[in-house]
């Protein structure tokens, strides 16, 4: 190829170019909703509307979240998918609408979240925090796996439904300890802890925040968390992992950052270069981890990755459990 063709090549690449660095330039070209797929107050609202408020600075942009409840998730997530590929609109989407509900609402999923969903980075890892009523002649994870053995089929849990990560949390205990307990699903976790404090249900998975005031009063005695290891947010409080029989126990909730499939690679990018900044900010990683998360920002190819991994495991433990929610 002689000098004057390679120069023509180069210059229609370099043109092809400016398109995509011109949507980067201008990015963000108006307000930034970010989709939270839940009701105002829970764990995945809070958290973003923590993160809004630090992207208004590191996006440069007004950003404003929007509640879209419904559908366990799904109802806000569809939402996103159908929107403008431009990052203009976002999901702050949980484990439950972004990995596990394919296998486990088969029959309701009205999009496929590993393609119409981009994602942008992982926000914050949620462990769930494993506790029991006071009576509960137990005190640790090898204690209640004792019990749950000379009582098989006795041992109760509650969650905040069918098919979410608590759900599986307990499925997970009763696969690995192999062991028999009767799961009771709740809408949210007001109910679900109540009826441990009272004695009503024996035990629940919940996540710290909601479980807080619970603790702090003494009403229910907390065992253990779910994450491989313990956590800033409880460092005194054991993983079920450091039970030696059941070491590959982790099963964890997460919030991350999702775009629209179609939306332009130096857009995600961007975005992330902006959620990554303000989750390094000290304040806004104190305030995540009091509301019981870990900030774990990745690149969106780690985060792919990160989910394609957990999916595995959600997809072998509803297989296995037969969760179906129709």
């Amino acid at each position: 190829m002689n000098l004057s063709r390679r120069l023509t090549v180069l210059a229609l690449a370099l043109g092809s170019l400016a398109p995509f660095a011109a949507q980067a330039q201008d990015y963000p070209s108006r307000n930034v909703s970010i989709v939270v797929p839940f009701g105002a107050g829970g764990g995945v609202d809070i958290t973003a509307r923590l993160l809004a408020e630090k992207l208004r600075t590191t996006l440069g942009a007004t950003v404003i979240v929007e509640n879209k409840a419904g559908g366990s998730g799904m109802i806000g997530a569809q939402a996103v998918v159908k929107a403008a590929p431009d990052g203009h609109t976002l999901l702050l989407g949980s484990a439950g609408e972004t990995a596990i509900n394919a296998f486990v609402y088969k029959g309701r999923m009205q999009y496929n979240p590993a393609k119409d969903l981009l994602p942008v980075t992982l926000v914050v890892r949620i462990p769930n925090v494993l506790v029991v009523a006071n009576k509960l002649p137990v005190k640790n994870v090898e204690e209640l796996v004792t019990y749950a053995k000379k009582n098989p089929g006795r041992l109760s849990y509650s969650t905040s439904g069918v098919g979410n990560p608590q759900h599986l949390n307990g499925e997970l205990l009763e696969e690995l300890a192999g062991v028999h307990m009767v799961h009771i699903p709740y809408r949210g976790a007001a109910g679900q802890l109540v009826d441990v404090a009272s004695g009503l249900v024996d035990m629940t998975f919940v996540s710290y925040t909601a479980a807080k005031s619970f603790l702090q009063s003494g009403k229910v005695k907390p065992i253990a968390v779910t994450s491989a290891t313990r956590t800033p947010f409880a460092p005194d409080l054991p993983a079920i992992a450091e039970y030696k029989p059941l070491a590959k126990y982790q099963l964890e909730n997460w919030f991350g950052l999702f775009a629209p499939a179609g939306t332009p690679d130096v857009v995600v990018q961007k975005l992330n270069a902006a959620v990554t900044a303000a989750l390094k900010d000290p304040e806004l990683a104190r305030k995540l981890r009091e509301q019981g998360g870990e900030p774990t920002p990745m690149s969106p190819q780690q985060f792919k990755d990160f989910i394609q991994k957990e999916s595995v495991q959600f997809e072998r433990i509803v297989t296995t459990a037969k969760i179906v929610a129709e």
